[in-house]
């Protein structure tokens, strides 16, 4: 007896179609018509009308909230507005008073800060301290009186306030400080 050559294995592949094997995993058959569209088991990403409602609301509820709260400080913030405005046109003021030796006249106002008063007296020294006439948070002028009721030897520099009426309870001077 011969020895026999040891035995080949051989493993047999086959060729696997792709299509077959796509139908096969499917669930669903596939759709004879196109344009009918079958619903996906697959849930869909987005959101609903309700969610973006429930959001705008609580949106539109912190912010009426943050406004309510807010409301005081608004107050607070024009009035330090003004007496920091005051403070620096007074500064300016006597900026020009150094300069010249007197004070722009009642009727001069602080557009004398702003362009070469015409009337006299005259400055010999002008300078522009301002681009244009500062207004108040209101939108009103600052009222400029020389020399003052409040500050006989000075001028009275004040913003007629809330209510935009001069020589009211609100309004907001150098006298104040």
């Amino acid at each position: 007896m011969k020895p026999q050559p040891p035995r080949k294995q051989f493993t047999e592949t086959q060729p696997i179609n792709l299509r077959q094997a796509k139908n096969r995993s499917s669930m669903t058959k596939p759709n004879p018509n196109p344009a009918i569209k079958t619903p996906s088991t697959k849930p869909k990403a987005g959101f609903t009308l309700l969610e973006i409602m429930l959001v705008v609301i609580i949106i539109a509820l912190l912010a009426g909230a943050a406004v309510h709260f807010m409301g005081g400080n608004v107050d607070i913030a024009q009035a330090t507005r003004v007496k920091t405005d005051i403070q620096s046109i007074s500064t300016q003021l006597k900026v020009y008073q150094a300069m010249n030796g007197f004070l722009p006249t009642t009727e001069q106002g602080l557009k004398a800060l702003v362009e070469k008063p015409g009337g006299e007296p005259r400055p010999s020294q002008w300078h522009q301290f301002f681009e244009k006439v500062p207004h108040d948070p209101w939108d009103k002028e600052y009222i400029y009186v020389a020399p003052g009721k409040h500050n006989p030897n000075s001028f009275d520099l004040y913003s007629s306030g809330k209510d935009r009426t001069p020589d009211t309870a609100d309004d907001i001077g150098n006298w104040d400080n």
